[in-house]
């Protein structure tokens, strides 16, 4: 994919710039708001991938003055503002999904490759349902058969993760990089404790959503 970057810190740049690169991706970079406005908006883009914090012209700016003049090309924020109500910012002034500093570059190149295969003009997901699971990004809430489940911030986290690999076996590596944020393996039992606090949430008295694949991982699905 031919994708722009707007990023002002070189060590960011440089590195997203080598791995996508090695991803087969042709990448060019903007160091500020203006520049990669510019750039958005005279050449044809397959991805934006945005810095919220930009000299110049900020990432919310950018991206609302592109929706405003009917770029539809898909926008990954890409930023250390990971507050509920900046990820909301963001995606109601037009991107498509949206990725906190520091980051696991393997969900990084999933999450590129996700929107690589958007159609462009395709409304951006906001709600993610498995049977009668039903969760809302934008609201931050989760519900099973419309009744409300209170999740903790971590147990919201990883359910998303969860749902958007649904019926997909999702290993404890992926957990950990993609919900903790690890690069290596703690040695401790966080995410069969969470998984099983998560699943006495979600799963109580209900067919059985969240599964334990033995030896492999976890799979959120449908019941049979």
């Amino acid at each position: 994919m031919r994708i722009l970057l707007v990023e002002d810190d070189p060590e960011t740049a440089t590195y997203l710039e080598e791995g996508l690169r090695g991803e087969n991706h042709d990448l060019h970079v903007a160091a500020d708001g203006r520049a990669g406005l510019l750039r958005a908006a005279a050449e044809s883009w397959d991805l934006l991938i945005i810095d919220r914090m930009l000299p110049g012209l900020d990432g919310l700016a950018l991206v609302r003055t592109l929706r405003a003049s009917g770029n539809a090309t898909p926008v990954l924020f890409l930023t250390t503002m990971g507050g509920i109500d900046d990820r909301v910012a963001g995606l109601n002034a037009g991107g498509d999904d949206y990725l906190v500093k520091p980051f696991a570059f393997a969900e990084l190149v999933a999450r590129v490759t996700a929107l690589g295969r958007r159609p462009q003009g395709a409304v951006p997901e906001t709600v993610l349902r498995v049977a009668d699971l039903e969760m809302d990004l934008l609201a931050r809430t989760v519900k099973r058969a419309g009744h409300p489940v209170d999740l903790q911030p971590r147990e919201f986290r990883l359910l998303e993760y969860l749902m958007r690999h649904a019926g997909q076996v999702v290993t404890r590596t992926m957990l950990l990089e993609g919900v903790w944020n690890f690069s290596f393996d703690p040695k401790t039992n966080i995410v069969d404790s969470h998984i099983s606090r998560l699943r006495g949430k979600i799963d109580r008295g209900q067919p059985e959503l969240i599964h334990t694949i033995r030896g492999a991982g976890y799979c959120v699905r449908a019941p049979a």
